[in-house]
């Protein structure tokens, strides 16, 4: 019979990646969030702006967590590493599309709570891009 400790760990090693890309994710989405909110409302830089440059350093923190930690790429050629960050990268910048798409129209357009809709924003693009990760760069 197994303990509850072995049974937690058997679960975790079962849904590893689903588990670790929610935790690094989320730590995305507060990296993403906090430097939005920062040139958003301390910088006064437009929603747009804010927006790209918060989803900049998101993507840069998300390829390291996600090539490391998440998928654990054991890629060690230089070309399979580039290629790996630049397939990462440009599946990244359509759902950056999406995250400043929905910005405007939440924000600059709606004139929605722009916090809340950041939080949407990355709910959204954090499922679609575990998909394209797990499908499109980092597949086994």
């Amino acid at each position: 019979m197994q303990t509850f400790f072995q049974q937690l760990k058997t679960l975790f090693y079962k849904h590893r990646s689903v588990i670790l890309y929610l935790f690094f994710g989320g730590c995305t989405t507060v990296i993403n969030i906090v430097c939005y909110t920062t040139l958003y409302h301390y910088c006064a830089v437009s929603n747009a702006a804010s927006t790209a440059v918060a989803w900049l350093a998101a993507v840069i923190f998300a390829f390291i967590t996600n090539k490391t930690f998440v998928f654990q790429s054991k890629q060690t050629q230089l070309k399979k590493q580039v290629l790996e960050f630049i397939s990462f990268f440009g599946c990244r910048i359509l759902t950056g599309i999406l995250d400043v798409a929905i910005m405007v129209l939440a924000v600059d357009v709606m004139h929605w709570n722009n916090l809340v809709w950041k939080f949407i924003s990355n709910v959204i693009v954090t499922i679609l891009n575990y998909i394209v990760s797990k499908l499109l760069v980092f597949k086994k």
